[in-house]
C-alpha cells in the first residue's frame, strides 16, 4: 500500500528527472505555458489515470476528472460546475482540438447508478451526480433485461460516454465548434480487464477496438 513517505520519494525522483538534469521539458512548460491539443474527461478511479494509460508526458492533456467521467448538460450558472468550468477554460481559452470522454470498465460509479433502480438519494452527493447518466440505465434495462450483471455494467458504462457527448454539444462554445471543424468529439473506453482500448464507432453504433 502506498504510503505519503513513498509519495515524497516519488517526487525526488521526479524532481531529479526533470529539474536537476539537463531536461528542458518544465523550462519549456514554464516559458510557453500549457499548449495541450488534447482535453481528456476521466474517471476518479484510480486505476485509470489517463496519463498513463495513454503514456503521455507533462503538458500533453488537459485532463477533468470525476465520478464515473460525466459531462453535465450546460445549465444556469446557479450553483458549482466544476466540470463545465474545466470544459470552457480547455475548450475557450486553451483552444484544444479533441475532447476524448474515457470510460472504464469496472466503473463503482456506474455500478452505483445501476444499483439504485432509478431512484436518487437527496442527501448523496454521488448520487445525485451519477443520475446524469440515468438515461443510460434505463436504457439497459430496457434493451438488456435478462444479460449477466457483468453485460449490463459494461452497456451502461459504454451508453453513459455516448451520453456525455450528447451533453457536450448543448455548450454552445462546444457545438459552434464541432460544427466549424475545428473540435473533434470522441468517445473511448478502458477495458482494464483485458488491457484494451475501445472507440466508438457512430457509424456502427458500437465500440471498437483500436
Amino acid at each position: 500500500m502506498t504510503s505519503p513517505e513513498q509519495l515524497i520519494r516519488g517526487f525526488r525522483r521526479f524532481r531529479e528527472q526533470h529539474f536537476t538534469r539537463d531536461d528542458a521539458l518544465y523550462r519549456q512548460l514554464v516559458a510557453q505555458g500549457q499548449t495541450p491539443r488534447i482535453l481528456v474527461v476521466a474517471c476518479c478511479d484510480s486505476r485509470v489515470d489517463p496519463a498513463i494509460v495513454l503514456d503521455c508526458a507533462p503538458g500533453d492533456l488537459f485532463v477533468i476528472r470525476n465520478v464515473a467521467n460525466l459531462v453535465p448538460p450546460s445549465e444556469s450558472r446557479a450553483g458549482h460546475h466544476g466540470t463545465s468550468a474545466a470544459l470552457e477554460f480547455g475548450v475557450c481559452n486553451l483552444g484544444v482540438q479533441h475532447i476524448i470522454v474515457l470510460g472504464h470498465a469496472r466503473c463503482g460509479g456506474i455500478r452505483t447508478l445501476i444499483e439504485s433502480g432509478g431512484r436518487s438519494n437527496p442527501d448523496s452527493y454521488i448520487d445525485a451526480w451519477v443520475h446524469l447518466a440515468e438515461g443510460a440505465r434505463a436504457s439497459v434495462e430496457r434493451d438488456m433485461p435478462g444479460a449477466p450483471p457483468g453485460e449490463r455494467l459494461q452497456a451502461c458504462e459504454q451508453r453513459a460516454i455516448l451520453i456525455s457527448l450528447r451533453n457536450l454539444m448543448t455548450f454552445p462554445w462546444v457545438s459552434e465548434r464541432v460544427e466549424s471543424g475545428t473540435l473533434a468529439l470522441h468517445g473511448w473506453y478502458f477495458d482494464i480487464e483485458h488491457g484494451q482500448l475501445l472507440q466508438y464507432d457512430a457509424a456502427a453504433c458500437s465500440f471498437r477496438a483500436l
